[in-house]
């Protein structure tokens, strides 16, 4: 199963949003694994599931490290962005995985 990772600051918004893009995903029938890890995480997570990763979402607390972890994304050919903040500050998941979707395809 594909992977949708949000990587944050270890926050309790992230993991709500990512409960909403599950609902989300599931009203669409989509089949996706969608969780979230803390950012200082990815560069494991992408070692250990690089096939399986196919997008990546930074939460915006850490937008500023988007191009670092672009040097990590890269080399596996994993999508990589800052999560709308608007999106994410009303935890409007449908919108997240529309943004999630329109990087991997």
């Amino acid at each position: 199963m594909k992977r949708i990772v949000l990587a944050c600051a270890a926050g309790m918004s992230t993991s709500m949003v990512v409960t909403r893009m599950e609902k989300e995903a599931a009203a669409r029938g989509l089949s996706y694994e969608i969780y979230a890890i803390p950012e200082q995480n990815l560069r494991e997570e992408l070692e250990n599931h690089a096939g399986e990763v196919a997008v990546v979402l930074l939460g915006p607390q850490v937008r500023f490290k988007l191009e670092e972890n672009r040097k990590l994304t890269e080399p596996h050919r994993v999508p990589l962005a800052v999560i709308d903040t608007l999106a994410y500050g009303t935890l409007n998941g449908a919108k997240v995985l529309d943004q999630a979707l329109a990087l991997i395809n």
